[in-house]
C-alpha cells in the first residue's frame, strides 16, 4: 500500500491518525520504517526488514493459536501406545491406521512392552493406552475389549503333528509347553491350563518366558509347543507352523487406559475405538 489515503480508508483510520500511529511505531523500534513522499509512502530497508519479519510473527502466531486449539480438542498432540507381540498383527495395524486417517495430526509413539508392565504403566501415566490379554481388573484402570480370537497351536515344523491340518489338544499332552509368565494377571494361561484339565491332563509346562518373540524362539529351536492367538499365525517364521485347534478357547485383546488420564488424545482415540466397536 503505496498511499496514505488507501491506507488509512483500509484501517478505518484518518491520516493524521494512521501517521501518529507509524511515527509512535518508531520510536519503539528505535528506525525509520517509512520515507514519505508527499502523499506516497514506501518502507525504508529497515522497514521492509522489519515488515518481513512481523508477518512471520503474526503466521506463527495465527497457527500457535490453531494448533493450541486442535490440542485442545484432541485433534493434535501425542499419544503414547504400549502393546505386545500378541497384537502386532491386528489390533495395533488397525488402530493406526484409523487414527492416521481421522487425526493426521496426532502424533503416535508406539512401544513394545513386556506384558507385566503394561497395566503399571498405564495407571502411572508411562503410556496413554496399552493393548493387552484380558487380564484382572486394577484399580483406576479401563477397558474394552479390541478383538476375540480363538487359540492356536504353535510348534515345530519337524514335530510330529506338523503336516495335520487341524490338532486336538490332547495330541499335546506328552510335549513341553512354554508360556509367557502371568505376573500381569493374564487370563491367558488360566484359560490353557483349564483347556487342557477340561480334556483329561495337566500340562507340562516347562518354561516360562516374559516376552513372547522367546516364546516363539524356544518353539523354533527346542521343540517346545505353545498355545498362542490365532491372529499369530500371519507370523512368518521358518520353522515354525501354525495350526488351528479344534473347539478351541477364546481370548481376547483389550484396550487399557487410566481414568485418571487427562490426555485429550487419549478422548479422541477412546471415541474412535467405541466408533468402530459398537457390537
Amino acid at each position: 500500500m503505496k498511499n496514505f489515503h488507501r491506507a488509512a480508508e483500509r484501517l478505518h483510520l484518518s491520516q493524521p491518525s494512521l501517521s501518529r500511529h507509524i511515527a509512535a511505531l518508531e520510536k519503539e523500534v528505535g528506525a525509520l520504517l517509512v520515507e514519505r513522499k508527499s502523499r506516497h509512502l514506501a518502507l525504508t530497508p529497515a522497514g521492509e526488514c522489519f515488515y518481513t519479519e512481523a508477518r512471520t510473527l503474526l503466521e506463527s502466531l495465527k497457527r500457535a493459536q490453531i494448533l493450541a486449539r486442535e490440542t485442545a480438542q484432541g485433534k493434535s498432540g501425542m499419544l503414547r501406545i504400549g502393546f505386545t507381540m500378541y497384537s502386532v498383527h491386528s489390533v495395533i495395524p488397525r488402530y493406526v491406521q484409523l487414527l492416521r486417517s481421522s487425526f493426521p495430526l496426532i502424533a503416535l509413539e508406539l512401544e513394545e512392552i513386556v506384558s507385566d508392565e503394561l497395566p503399571d504403566k498405564v495407571i502411572a501415566g508411562e503410556i496413554d493406552v496399552a493393548v493387552i490379554l484380558a487380564c484382572a481388573p486394577r484399580v483406576g484402570m479401563l477397558t474394552a475389549t479390541a478383538l476375540t480370537e480363538p487359540l492356536c497351536v504353535a510348534l515345530s515344523r519337524n514335530h510330529s503333528k506338523a503336516r495335520s491340518r487341524t490338532i486336538k489338544i490332547t495330541d499335546l499332552k506328552d510335549d513341553p509347553f512354554v508360556m509367557t509368565s502371568s505376573n500381569a494377571g493374564s487370563k491367558l494361561n488360566t484359560e490353557i491350563m483349564n483347556f487342557c484339565c477340561r480334556h483329561g491332563f495337566e500340562p507340562k509346562i516347562s518354561l516360562q518366558v516374559r516376552l513372547q518373540q522367546t516364546m516363539l524362539s524356544l518353539v523354533n529351536n527346542a521343540n517346545y509347543v505353545a498355545l498362542v492367538p490365532d491372529s499369530m499365525r500371519q507370523i512368518k517364521m521358518d520353522g515354525i507352523a501354525f495350526k488351528p485347534l479344534i473347539d478351541a478357547p477364546l481370548v481376547s485383546l483389550e484396550i487399557a487406559w487410566s481414568a485418571n488420564n487427562s490426555n485429550p488424545c487419549l478422548d479422541s482415540f477412546i471415541q474412535l475405538f467405541r466408533s468402530h466397536n459398537k457390537d
